[in-house]
């Protein structure tokens, strides 16, 4: 029943799913509570959602790790099965080959085949063990996968719920983003709406912009118009001007012609008299020569030395000379003495004068007392008119004295001081006026009357604020009596409190009156020691009210660190009062906890600690330290101070000998000032021993301060009683810092240890510090504490002895105990003794560490740093606390480590070396010594071959040089050998390979070249035939399977990053056999990072200078201040307010004047070149190595793929090294920015642009220069030749550049001196022009016009190119006439001339000269994208109607833009008829006509009318008997500039019609501008003879401003088809 009861029951869930209990219980209680799904969800329904698929995403990961388990058990399982199965058949095949070797008798093989059974029966019976535990994990493995399905089948109706819940939080999610979409929709519409608003508001300010614009277009428009007749007016006047100054100007050239000739005969006369003086002066000098050689050879002759008396009479000369001067100082200085006593007594005389007048300070002092807040210390005003004169005359005597003073000599100071007090006393009489002037003397007596009675109130006021009484008399107002103060201030007590000097404070306060009255309050001044720091910012409050209040503002600048205190005094109607202000500085507030610590009672051995808090409760931080020396009681408070003499002679020996203070710790950093200001603080403190110093004497004083050191250190070292790590350090502004005294007794009795507290701040006194303790002591001890070893090696033996004394009075037993982790390496003998009473015993110590120290004494032993510290007991007999004392060793090994351990050179090729550098480290803390043995031929080792010293822990860099011999593998060991006879092996390996191109050097050494220049140098690579010869080489497998035995290649020359080399070509293809020429070519530059740092460091060596100009200026201007005295006046400020009220302004212009540090150099700018040509000309010698790697390829790609990239291998490649040096260079670029590129740009065809190159020598020889060529058939030329320039000299050569096709030009000039070749890159392009013409061309005809009047048309040229064009308007009459020839001249004057069509190109001229046609502007240019406007006028001073000329518009490269035939004819009346045929030549004479014309017919009234005859021929024509009327055109026109109107008719017009002609219509009017057309019509009648004329005459007379008449003829005939 149990079992059964048992069975039914859930087995016990393992530990890893405690948490499906857990589970289970949450969901019963969620499943309740989500019974409802249509209400809204909470996010702790959600939150439950997510955190049950988290659990059940955790059992399925659970379930499938099972189920992986169970599956990999069983794979286990079955591979075990198999090896045991086949583990039983062998072993069963060996028991059938025993049983056969025991049937053949064979003993050996039998024993060998029992041995392999047994071998395999246990290795069989392993296996089956294996196989049991397999079994026994899958059987549980197995029930663990079972729990774990139920516990899911327990979760299915969970699991379907949370699915339906997900679906449902999934629509809701679908919902949501469908409502975030709406909105977001809504949101963008409403946004397109307001666009849409918002550009329709900007179109209608357009619109309305536009019509502003125009608006105003209008109105300039109209003042141009006003402008332009002023215009001419000024530029008439101008020309008037400039005629009267060449008159001036002629006169002043006669004149200085005139003083020039004067000057040329004054010259000519003084170098006559300068040459006769020149030779004077030479006879003079040779006869002195010849003097001294006389007396040389004299004195030589008389055995003196020439020489030394020669000198001598040189000195003495020069005595005399100067005494001659001092002579001519003397007396001039007299005569200055005699010139300012005449002043002093002029000064007197004066001042007796204005003894008489009237002083007028007072009205001063009475005008300054009337202002209410005007504060004369504070802000500055100007001086009045006379201090102004008075000044300036001071100024003038002072320079007078000045000058007089730089002529006499520096050390004369009562001169000085003479000088000065003349100063003053003029000073004195120039400030006083010298007449009365028209003064009233009534005016005087009243205005002295009211002086003296402001003078008497103001002295009271001062009194009484001085005083420092603020209580006034009690006064009573409306029965109540008041005291106290008028007013009372909010705060009481203005503070500024921390301050520091430089900065500015403002506080703010409330005055209220607190009397009984109206009142108001006057602020009157400040303290003295307040007046320069102290400023009152308020506005006049006026009366106030009882109660009433006034805002005011304190402003405090403090100028020095001191503590101050002051009031602001105030008046008021009630009586003065004050406001007191006090201003303090930065102070240290320090104290401690307790200044007595007791440790009490405690055994030898015991550590015990306390802690002291010191804490600072000021607003300014100190360095604070601990000073263990002796200090006095705290009962006495007197200190004697030292001599300064003993005090620091003291200083001075204990500097030299030990530190005054407490020891350091090892992370604590003292300066050497704090270290002399803590010894002079406990040289101060120590009065007793200072003192006696003293009275002994001097000598004694070093002794005194070594010993007092010495005894400090030996009772800081000794005393049981010690400080903390914390010695010193900084306390900062309201801080607290722990300081910790530790009391570790070692010898028995009491313990006291008194020190102080010293701070850096000498305001803050010393907190002295009492710490007492009392140690137990115990019998015996152990000598040394600390047996140090010192350094010590593995597999080494070393001894040391162990010491212990006993102070019993009776023999005790001592048993010294070794730890049992460290008996294998370290013993003490004998282990037993007895030690006597007072006496000492002695054991011997024996230390041999082994290399398995790290693993046996783990505890003790740190492998990482070595350090062992091992604690060793004596057990002493009847003594309850053993002796321990410890033994301390560094142990280390002798290993020398290699990095790397291999080392693979890899592919090497047989022309170049390959170096690859390994880091060798000594691993010991002993130096050992070291060497490479037995190296091969084909490395090197290197420095110092291979031998060398390392110290403890040293690594020192080696470099392993391999070289191959020949095409194979490489394998070897290099063997480094120590002094302890130990050896270090480094195994490496390399390939020797044959590269399948060549160099013809590998190696290219450039000459120096200067920066900016340029080297070059040639080299070769070589594919060379295949030889039979390499066929037999040795080659590796890797060799044989890349490399081909002969072929194409391909080659490329990778270079450095940011070199200055270029190599040509750097990419090509070499056949077998073929050779390539490489060109390499080396260019020196200045880098950009150097340039950009030289920029800065000469802006900053600029705004530097600057600066100390600007200090400069402002001393010397301080100096000139001081030098020139001012009379105070009363009431004025003093010198000294006016230079503090100037202080503040003078930071504000040193701000200004600054210029900014430029933070960016742009590379092209002001500095960036200055700073490039600095750098060129202090340019030294540099030297540069490049290696550059030739890569070459394994062949061509393959022939079906021949865009396949090509292989290559790294084994095949070539290096090339290149030593470069670069020196300074000789030519300086100084135009286009230092750069030697000259970029036309894009120029047009057919023009010529020129540019400017200058260079200049920089270097200290001339140079000769010289220059490549250029091509002679390109458009880039040089224009002028060179020439030597000398040192520093400069050249300009010209280039210019007429291109004469569309396309880039490109050319490199050399400019080549003996030391350099500068290359010039010119480049430039050629533009064909693009210009149109609004005109097409063609005629160009301006109608009919008056004559003397004109009219103009505008012709509009469009640039459509990318370059400025040039282009010129020709008019035929103006330019050269093309020759003709004479055929072509009679052809024009006697042809079919006719013809109306006929007409030379430059017709009728204007009788005064001008010309009929002008164009304007006749040349210029137009820009890029831009118009030009051709104004072209015709104005004619005669009548006729054969006006013409041809206008042609032609471009700077002779290309025509367009041609034009100007035609236009002019009238004597507004009213005019063309047409018809032509009755003259188409010339006319310039001439005017000489011969009277013939009498016109009158009319009826006797008037004579002009009559003008026209010809007008008609011609019919009859084709096949049917006749074609003929058809005619006249047109009568009216000019426009007339404005009015004409008219026209014909007479006799039934007789026309009489003989079939017609014309239509026969009258009418026209207006002004505008033409009416005649049509002539001809119909030959029935019985028309062919070829017979019809002629008839009709007048046509038109009327305007005058009347004409035109005879009209009109002529008829018939023309057949055929003619």
């Amino acid at each position: 029943m149990m079992s059964d009861k048992g069975s039914h029951q859930e087995p016990p869930l393992p530990p890893d799913l405690d948490w499906l209990e857990q589970l289970s219980e949450e969901d019963d209680g969620d499943l309740v509570a989500a019974a409802d799904y249509g209400q809204k969800r909470s996010n702790d329904e959600t939150a439950r959602m997510f955190k049950l698929r988290r659990n059940l995403d955790q059992l399925d990961s659970f379930h499938r790790q099972k189920e992986h388990g169970v599956l990999k058990t069983r794979e286990e399982l079955k591979l075990c099965s198999e090896n045991v199965k086949s583990l039983e058949e062998q072993r069963d095949t060996l028991e059938e080959e025993i049983d056969q070797q025991k049937a053949a008798d064979n003993s050996v093989a039998v024993f060998r085949l029992r041995t392999q059974h047994k071998h395999l029966c246990q290795k069989l019976q392993s296996e089956e063990e294996l196989e049991g535990r397999i079994n026994t994990e899958l059987k549980q493995l197995k029930r663990e996968l079972n729990e774990v399905e139920v516990e899911l089948s327990r979760f299915s109706s969970l699991r379907q719920e949370l699915q339906e819940e997900e679906l449902l939080f999934q629509d809701l999610k679908v919902q949501k983003a469908a409502t975030r979409l709406r909105q977001e929709r809504e949101a963008t519409q409403n946004l397109q709406l307001k666009i849409q608003q918002h550009k329709d508001k900007q179109v209608t300010m357009k619109k309305k912009e536009e019509r502003e614009c125009q608006k105003k277009i209008e109105e300039h428009q109209a003042n141009c118009k006003i402008t332009a007749k002023y215009l001419k007016e000024t530029i008439k006047r101008l020309h008037q001007e400039e005629a009267e100054k060449e008159e001036q100007n002629r006169q002043l050239q006669e004149k200085r012609i005139q003083a020039v000739e004067s000057l040329k005969s004054n010259i000519a006369a003084t170098q006559e008299s300068f040459r006769i003086k020149q030779s004077r002066a030479k006879a003079n000098a040779q006869e002195k020569e010849q003097q001294q050689k006389q007396l040389r050879e004299s004195l030589e002759f008389q055995g003196i030395n020439s020489f030394r008396h020669m000198h001598q009479q040189k000195q003495l000369e020069t005595i005399k000379q100067k005494q001659e001067e001092f002579e001519e100082r003397q007396k001039s200085k007299k005569v200055i003495v005699e010139k300012i006593i005449q002043k002093e007594q002029l000064v007197k005389s004066r001042t007796r004068q204005q003894a008489k007048l009237p002083n007028i300070s007072s009205t001063d002092k009475l005008s300054s007392l009337g202002r209410v807040g005007d504060w004369n210390y504070l802000e500055p005003r100007p001086p009045p008119a006379t201090e102004e004169r008075a000044t300036a005359q001071l100024r003038e005597t002072c320079g007078l004295s000045s000058s007089s003073s730089a002529s006499s000599d520096d050390e004369d100071p009562e001169e000085t001081m003479r000088q000065e007090v003349d100063h003053l006393s003029l000073a004195d009489s120039l400030a006083q006026p010298e007449c009365s002037g028209l003064w009233d003397e009534k005016y005087k007596k009243l205005l002295n009357e009211k002086t003296a009675l402001v003078q008497t109130e103001v002295k009271q006021e001062e009194a009484a604020m001085t005083s420092g009484k603020l209580n006034v008399p009690a006064k009573q107002v409306h029965g109540k009596k008041w005291k106290g103060p008028s007013f009372i201030s909010k705060p009481e007590v203005i503070l500024f409190k921390d301050f520091e000097v430089g900065k500015m404070y403002k506080k703010k306060f409330v005055l209220t009156n607190t009397s009984y009255i109206k009142n108001h309050c006057k602020l009157v001044g400040v303290s003295a020691q307040l007046k320069d720091c102290i400023s009152i910012n308020y506005k006049p409050p006026g009366s106030l009210s009882v109660g009433m209040s006034c805002d005011m503002q304190a402003v405090f600048q403090p100028m020095i660190n001191e503590d101050l205190e002051g009031d602001l005094h105030f008046s008021s109607a009630a009586g003065p009062f004050s406001v007191p202000v006090r201003c303090a500085i930065k102070k240290c507030e320090l104290e401690v906890d307790s200044q007595l610590v007791d440790f009490g009672s405690h055994v030898v051995g015991q550590t015990i600690s306390r802690t002291i808090t010191l804490s600072n409760k000021g607003a300014l931080a100190t360095l604070f330290s601990l000073d263990t020396t002796t200090w006095p009681s705290p009962e006495s408070h007197h200190v004697q101070m030292p001599s300064p003499v003993s005090a620091h002679t003291c200083q001075e020996t204990s500097s030299q000998n030990t530190t005054c203070g407490s020891q350091k710790s090892s992370g604590e950093i003292r300066t050497k000032q704090e270290r002399q200001k803590l010894c002079e603080a406990a040289q101060q403190e120590k009065p007793g021993e200072v003192s006696e110093g003293s009275a002994v004497g001097p000598e004694a004083l070093p002794e005194a301060c070594v010993s007092t050191d010495a005894e400090l250190k030996l009772d800081e070292d000794t005393s049981d009683i010690s400080l903390g790590n914390v010695r010193e350090g900084e306390i900062g502004t309201f801080e607290s810092i722990k300081l910790e005294v530790v009391f570790a007794p070692t010898v028995p009795g009491e313990a006291k240890l008194d020190f102080h507290i010293k701070f850096s701040n000498q305001s803050s006194k010393p907190i002295p510090i009492h710490v007492r303790g009392t140690a137990v002591s115990i019998p015996v001890w152990v000598v040394r504490p600390t047996v140090d070893l010192k350094i010590c090696m593995f597999d080494r033996l070393y001894q040391d002895t162990v010491a212990v004394h006993s102070r019993a009075s009776t023999a005790l037993k001592v048993t010294f105990d070794v730890c049992p982790e460290m008996r294998k390496h370290m013993k003490l003998l004998p282990k037993t003794g007895f030690i006597q009473a007072q006496s000492s015993f002695n054991a011997q110590l024996k230390f041999l560490p082994r290399l398995s120290l790290s693993k046996d004494a783990t505890k003790y032993f740190d492998s990482d740093t070595g350090v062992l510290e091992v604690p060793m007991t004596v057990q002493v007999a009847g003594q309850v606390q053993p002796v321990h004392f410890t033994v301390q060793a560094v142990v280390t090994c002798t290993d020398l480590q290699f990095e790397p351990t291999e080392v693979d050179f890899g592919y090497c090729s047989v022309f170049h070396s390959v170096r690859s550098r390994v880091r060798l480290s000594n691993l010991s803390l002993l130096p050992q010594e070291f060497g490479f043995l037995g190296v091969p031929e084909f490395i090197e080792v290197q420095p110092n071959d291979g031998f060398g010293t390392l110290l403890p822990q040293e690594t020192l860099d080696l470099d392993l040089i391999f070289s191959a011999n020949e095409a194979r593998e490489y394998n070897f060991q290099l063997t480094c050998k120590t002094e302890i006879n130990r050896d270090f092996l480094l195994s490496c390996r390399a390939v020797g390979v044959r590269p399948p191109l060549e160099l013809s050097h590998s190696l290219i050494q450039f000459r120096a070249t200067a920066l900016c220049g340029n080297s070059q140098a040639i080299i070769y690579l070589t594919n060379p035939q295949a030889n039979r010869n390499q066929s037999k080489q040795p080659v590796t497998p890797v060799v044989k399977d890349v490399t081909t035995p002969e072929g194409p290649r391909l080659f490329s020359f990778t270079l450095p990053k940011d070199s200055d080399i270029s190599i040509t070509p750097s990419v090509g293809r070499l056949l077998p056999g073929q050779r390539c020429k490489v060109q390499v070519t080396f260019r020196p530059r200045m880098l950009e990072q150097e340039i950009t740092e030289e920029a800065q460091r000469v802006v900053q060596r600029a705004k530097v200078l600057r600066e100390k100009e600007l200090a400069m200026k402002r001393l010397s201007e301080q100096e000139t201040k001081k030098e020139i005295p001012v009379e105070p006046v009363k009431g004025k400020k003093s010198p000294a307010s006016l230079k503090h009220s100037k202080m503040p302004d003078e930071p504000k212009k040193d701000q200004q004047s600054e210029s900014p540090y430029p933070v960016d150099i742009q590379p092209g700018s002001e500095q960036y070149e200055q700073a490039r040509a600095s750098l060129l000309g202090s340019v030294t010698q540099r030297w540069s190595d490049f290696i550059v790697p030739c890569f070459i390829s394994d062949g061509d790609p393959p022939d079906d793929d021949r865009q396949a990239p090509p292989t290559w291998s790294a084994f095949n490649t070539l290096y090339l090294k290149l030593q470069c040096p670069a020196v300074k260079p000789s030519l300086l670029v100084i135009s286009s920015n230092g750069h030697s590129i000259i970029d036309f740009h894009q120029v047009a065809v057919g023009q010529r642009v020129f540019k400017k190159f200058t260079v200049q020598n920089i270097s200290n020889e001339p140079l000769d220069l010289r220059t490549s060529l250029l091509d002679i058939h390109g458009p880039i030329s040089l224009l002028n030749a060179l020439r030597c320039i000398g040192p520093g000299g400069k050249h300009t050569l010209l280039f210019a550049f007429s291109p004469d096709q569309e396309k880039t030009y490109c050319e490199t000039l050399d400019i080549c001196d003996h030391r350099m070749s500068l290359e010039v890159t010119l480049r430039g392009e050629g533009v064909v022009p693009d210009v149109t013409s609004s005109h097409p061309g063609g005629l160009f005809d301006f109608g009919c016009v008056l004559e003397k009047e004109s009219t103009s048309q505008v012709v509009k040229l469009q640039n459509n190119s990318a370059v400025e064009v040039g282009f010129r308007a020709l008019l035929s009459s103006l330019s050269p006439p093309r020759p003709q020839s004479a055929a072509e001249i009679v052809d024009v004057m006697l042809g079919d001339y006719t013809d109306s069509e006929v007409r030379p190109i430059v017709g009728t001229q204007n009788y005064s000269g001008r010309s009929v046609f002008s164009a304007g502007p006749v040349k210029g240019s137009i820009a890029p994208g831009q118009s030009q406007d051709i104004t072209v006028t015709f104005q004619p001073d005669h009548q006729s109607v054969k006006y013409s000329d041809k206008l042609t518009i032609q471009l700077m490269n002779k290309s025509e833009v367009c041609v034009m035939d100007l035609t236009g004819a002019a009238s004597s009346h507004n009213m005019y008829l063309h047409g018809g045929d032509v009755l003259n030549v188409p010339f006319e004479p310039l001439l005017l006509p000489l011969i009277p014309s013939q009498a016109q017919p009158t009319d009826s009234e006797g008037r004579s009318e002009p009559r003008i005859t026209v010809l007008v021929t008609l011609r019919a024509r009859c084709s096949g008997g049917a006749i074609t009327p003929a058809v005619r055109e006249l047109q009568v026109g009216c000019i426009r500039s007339s404005k009015k109107s004409g008219e026209f008719y014909l007479d006799n017009v039934a007789s026309l019609q009489q003989q079939g002609f017609s014309m239509e219509p026969s009258k009418g009017t026209v207006e002004a501008g505008h033409t009416r057309t005649i049509r002539v019509t001809w119909s030959p009648h029935s019985g028309h003879k062919p070829y017979e004329v019809v002629q008839t005459c009709v007048p046509l007379t038109v009327k305007g401003d005058e009347k004409h008449v035109y005879r009209v003829t009109l002529m008829a005939s018939v023309s057949h088809t055929a003619d």
